[in-house]
């Protein structure tokens, strides 16, 4: 089922971050505009201080294009292109080569009264196995702290309604963990989030995403924001494992040595200071979100 005429006339940007994308921008961009053209999409490529050529290859083409002076990150890019741009969609978009511009039109008609709309990749979609390790870390580590089983979380096509993110950007990654953190944060806030399936191809051109040093990130930026909005979901359990630990190891201690050891006093000790911190930091999460 299609978007109805009225709906339709909501226009979307189309935001495209290229950091060196000399071999894949120019294919990506030759398949892309044709279809924008055709349903009224704008496209916004941002050139995040390339050092190959592509920038020339992006100003020989039908699109808007902004320029960092220097490399600033993926999301960092994103966030400029959110910025200059107006639509009540946005659509995050790589230039490496890896959509369909028919995945973007499948999404575009079918995102309805959802506030984000994910590109789910398949087993049909190219994967770096030597990726696969990390990245199934940091979803594990996301359906915990959410709470929530996320059927993709770094997909890199999904379409946005820019009121939902635009006041809310400092929250997002600079790097390649905007993708991840804009999704945990959502999720966190209530918004409507849903999936639908695509296809990716293989990258053209080399990634420069490290695994290592964006993984640790990621995870990190991942926690400070269930902390900021769910934060009884990591106090809690922390609190619980000490408090138990506390108590189970003082109660062995009475037992053997007729006596609660200053260990297991510290260990409880330290048990309820995580729960009534967890509180305080309840309520602040309450008063920001409100």
């Amino acid at each position: 089922m299609s978007l109805s005429d009225t709906e339709k006339m909501h226009k979307l940007t189309i935001i495209i971050p290229a950091f060196n994308e000399e071999e894949g921008i120019g294919e990506t961009l030759d398949r892309l505009i044709p279809v924008a053209k055709a349903n009224n999409f704008d496209i916004v490529v941002i050139n995040d201080g390339s050092t190959d050529n592509t920038k020339n290859i992006v100003e020989g083409k039908d699109v808007r294009l902004i320029n960092h002076p220097l490399n600033k990150g993926y999301g960092a890019s994103l966030k400029t292109g959110i910025k200059a741009v107006t639509t009540e969609y946005i659509a995050l978009y790589d230039a490496d080569g890896q959509h369909n511009p028919e995945d973007l039109i499948n999404l575009w008609q079918n995102i309805r009264e959802r506030d984000m709309l994910v590109g789910m990749r398949g087993k049909d979609s190219h994967q770096d196995w030597m990726r696969k390790p990390g990245k199934w870390i940091l979803k594990k580590t996301a359906d915990f702290l959410t709470g929530i089983k996320i059927p993709d979380l770094n997909s890199g096509l999904r379409i946005i309604k820019r009121e939902c993110v635009i006041n809310r950007l400092h929250l997002f990654s600079d790097s390649f963990s905007f993708s991840t953190t804009s999704t945990v944060a959502l999720m966190n806030l209530g918004y409507f989030v849903d999936y639908y399936p695509i296809k990716v191809n293989k990258r053209i051109g080399k990634s420069t995403v490290k695994q290592l040093k964006h993984g640790t990130s990621t995870l990190m930026l991942i926690l400070r924001l269930v902390v900021l909005f769910n934060p009884l979901k990591v106090f809690i359990p922390v609190s619980l494992t000490l408090l138990l630990g506390g108590l189970a190891f003082g109660t062995y201690g009475y037992i053997v040595f007729e006596r609660f050891s200053n260990s297991a006093i510290l260990l409880t000790l330290t048990g309820l200071l995580f729960f009534f911190m967890g509180l305080i930091s309840d309520q602040i999460s309450t008063l920001n979100k409100r």
